[in-house]
């Protein structure tokens, strides 16, 4: 067991400790996180996805792995994009979240299959997709390098890693968005998933993830080249590309 120490929002915790504590957070809003998801982003997180999907490069007949990918909303728009001769694969560390992906694939009729996996340690072989997709998902894992290196791997040469997270916001904005994520956000957690701390923790997640910057660096560290970023409503979040060459 490692005494190392890294951080769960603002609390800081042992490494080993992190995962489980992340996972109770998704287990208890697995089945709200959609309506969620459209309350705290005002429905902009629609906007964000297509966006990303849209700046991918990913056409008919590509592989593609979505990582942390949760309730599926990329993987619904990948698939259309690929469509009958690509192939999606969905992933998620957390059974719970997996559940409610897995079975909106099957209300859509997507055959999209989906994998309980740890992004640290993707079971899958080097170059097997055209394009890795993680989305809200980076900021809960314990090891960033490690993830970016294991996503860098699986790619194919060519291939394009795209990690949409939330960001730094554009600084005349910082107060009112400091107001919103720690004080509105709890509250509509506590109103619509009975959860009020697994939105703090969400709130508190988003400051402690590295900013555009910084990304953009360890992308670069973990092999990725042409890494370049776009920042989305005034940076409260950031889409950031790199290719495997």
């Amino acid at each position: 067991m490692s005494n190392k120490q890294t951080h769960f929002g603002f609390k800081s915790v042992k490494e080993e400790e992190k995962q489980k504590k992340v996972g109770e957070v998704f287990h208890s809003v697995a089945q709200k996180y959609d309506i969620m998801n459209d309350v705290m982003s005002a429905g902009m997180h629609r906007l964000w996805k297509s966006f990303t999907v849209n700046t991918s490069g990913v056409k008919a007949g590509d592989t593609v792995l979505d990582i942390a990918g949760g309730s599926g909303d990329l993987s619904k728009l990948f698939s259309q994009k690929v469509g009958p001769t690509g192939q999606v694969i969905l992933t998620d560390i957390n059974a719970s979240m997996l559940a409610v992906g897995r079975d909106n694939m099957i209300d859509a009729g997507l055959k999209v299959p989906a994998a309980q996996c740890n992004a640290e340690f993707l079971p899958f072989a080097d170059n097997s997709f055209d394009c890795v997709i993680v989305a809200f998902g980076l900021r809960n894992m314990t090891h960033k390098d490690h993830a970016l290196k294991e996503m860098h791997r699986v790619l194919k040469v060519g291939g394009r890693l795209l990690v949409l997270e939330f960001s730094k916001v554009w600084d005349p904005l910082s107060k009112v968005y400091d107001a919103y994520s720690f004080k509105f956000l709890p509250f509509m957690g506590k109103l619509i998933a009975n959860d009020a701390e697994s939105y703090e923790y969400l709130a508190e997640s988003i400051r402690m993830h590295p900013d555009q910057e910084t990304l953009k660096q360890m992308m670069e560290d973990a092999g990725l080249s042409k890494v370049d970023y776009y920042n989305l409503s005034a940076g409260i979040v950031a889409l950031h590309k790199g290719y495997k060459v």
